[in-house]
């Protein structure tokens, strides 16, 4: 990727993050819309989006979609941020037709891979994550249009907040096809059989969980959550099972260690909310930690390694550089959330660890060696 699309997703995810604590400087009185839009889609939608489609065409000229995808996004950003809806709706739709469009270039109309044993696993995530993203924007235009005008259907959970979170999934299934497609094919049938195993509950455990959201059924969602977290470990095993060692997987690594975490605190949300001992400060602390652990843990491990994918191995000692990244999102972040001084120690210190992940040298360290070289950076 070249320096300046790498400086403005940069930048995009900085704000991002920045956004995520303007609750505590900006007095609603002066300015009365959600910020929370804008820490979530510059984030998921516009940088993770740009990425995923940068990757879906890294073997093909730059051309004008990744510019063409960037300047919508951010349009129906500032534009949902805004509460504009005709036309957010409009860039909404404009996207879709984008992302679909290299879907079908690279894939087909109607995804037969899915169902076919051979295909590669990691062929199918990506094909999910454009689908995922495409269908996404599609339904995104008749939700802001229920909620904004039509009110046809009237559920509590059936907000445009709630539905945005969606777009954290094809980051997700992006991730999860780089993974896949790290460790490579394996000819073993029951290897075989588990991937798959696991893509599908984990798609398949998404769509179902975001139902029974929208439905409030707590104990159906403290199920799929159990389900998913199995879909989780059991992925985390096979990609742990190869034994190829590379600074990439270290990141991704790290980066399934914090999907886990979502798992177990989104659990114990659940759990939380349906006791007696729920209190709105506890719960609220909670989800926080989910958050920040889904998008900039879990989200931006996966969106490193695509970003600097022909680069590694890179000139930066890994595992100090993981361990300052658990720091920031489980500790600094959250805390951050309710502290304007803390969030400025967050941020300044995502910041400095984004420069270090985009735009550290091409070395020639490999992962784990503590050479002069490696200590530099």
């Amino acid at each position: 990727m070249t320096s300046p699309y790498k400086r403005g997703i940069t930048l995009l995810m900085m704000l991002a993050m920045a956004f995520g604590f303007f609750h505590l400087f900006v007095p609603k009185a002066l300015l009365a819309y959600d910020f929370e839009r804008l820490h979530i889609f510059l984030f998921n939608l516009c940088s993770g989006g740009a990425l995923i489609l940068f990757h879906t065409r890294r073997t093909l000229p730059t051309g004008p979609k990744i510019p063409l995808f960037l300047g919508f996004s951010l349009c129906f950003a500032l534009c949902a941020f805004l509460e504009i809806y005709p036309a957010a709706m409009v860039c909404a739709f404009l996207l879709a037709l984008l992302v679909e469009s290299e879907r079908i270039r690279m894939f087909s109309l109607f995804p037969m891979d899915f169902f076919k044993a051979r295909v590669p696993v990691s062929r199918k995530f990506h094909q999910a994550s454009l689908l995922c993203l495409s269908m996404g924007l599609f339904i995104s235009v008749p939700v802001m249009f229920n909620e904004s005008y039509g009110n046809w259907i009237s559920m509590e959970k059936l907000t445009l907040n709630t539905f945005f979170l969606g777009f954290s999934f094809p980051v997700s299934l992006i991730t999860m096809s780089v993974m896949f497609e790290l460790i490579g094919d394996n000819r073993m049938r029951l290897t075989r059989v588990l991937k798959n195993i696991g893509f599908w509950s984990v798609n398949l455990g998404v769509i179902i969980f975001f139902i029974f959201i929208l439905f409030e059924w707590p104990l159906l969602q403290l199920f799929i959550s159990l389900i998913l977290f199995g879909s989780v470990l059991l992925i985390l095993i096979l990609f742990l099972q190869d034994r190829k060692q590379a600074q990439e997987k270290a990141f991704l690594t790290s980066g399934m260690l914090f999907l886990v975490f979502t798992g177990i605190s989104g659990i114990a949300y659940i759990i939380l909310e349906m006791s007696p001992f729920y209190t709105r400060e506890m719960g609220k602390l909670i989800l926080k930690m989910h958050s920040f652990a889904s998008l900039y843990g879990w989200n931006l491990s996966g969106l490193v390694v695509i970003m600097r994918y022909t680069d590694f191995p890179i000139r930066l000692h890994s595992r100090n550089l993981i361990l300052t990244h658990w720091l920031v999102v489980l500790i600094l972040a959250p805390l951050g959330y309710f502290s304007p001084f803390v969030a400025v120690l967050a941020t300044l210190s995502y910041l400095v660890l984004l420069e270090t992940l985009f735009f550290s040298a091409r070395g020639r360290t490999a992962f784990g060696e503590d050479t002069v070289q490696a200590q530099e950076t």
